[in-house]
């Protein structure tokens, strides 16, 4: 992705269950989180959130491999995962100034949450859970105050493209 003439690379892609953004003050059952970085070492993630519905097709091209890691094969390399099958096309999307979620919790991360609410089915939520192996029933932080921060609602086009 490209922001302010900055290029991102996609990095990793990891999910929590419930989400570690809410929207008005709620909640989602799951959020997804594509950590992305520049060639300088800045960081960019893009969240996306789920509600239970309709099963999501980038988790279901994945099912298999989240049997596999659930069970008995902790570790496996799935090389190359294709972003491009979230078809992440939104015009709305919020963005603000903040830290990663998990150690080191490094600041200054430009976060964009895409505005437009996705589904999962609970089997979808619970293989990722399990998958995860640490034995809670979640693996979201606490709720986190705004300290001030300022979160833009932004319309465009597609968050793939340069702004």
């Amino acid at each position: 992705m490209e922001v302010n003439r900055t290029r991102y690379f996609l990095r990793q892609i990891h999910w929590h269950s419930p989400s570690e953004h809410t929207i008005n003050g709620r909640r989602f059952a799951l959020e997804a989180h594509l950590v992305h970085q520049s060639q300088t070492g800045k960081i960019a993630v893009i969240g996306i959130l789920y509600n239970i519905g309709q099963p999501d097709y980038f988790l279901s091209t994945m099912r298999q491999h989240l049997v596999e890691i659930s069970g008995t094969q902790r570790d496996k390399l799935l090389n190359m995962v294709n972003p491009s099958l979230l078809k992440m096309r939104s015009s709305l999307y919020y963005r603000y100034i903040g830290s990663l979620t998990v150690p080191p919790c490094s600041q200054n991360v430009l976060w964009t949450i895409v505005r437009k609410v996705r589904t999962v089915t609970p089997e979808q939520v619970n293989l990722l859970r399990v998958a995860v192996h640490d034995d809670s029933e979640t693996n979201a932080r606490p709720l986190q105050p705004l300290n001030n921060r300022n979160v833009q609602l932004r319309i465009k086009a597609s968050i793939e493209g340069a702004e």
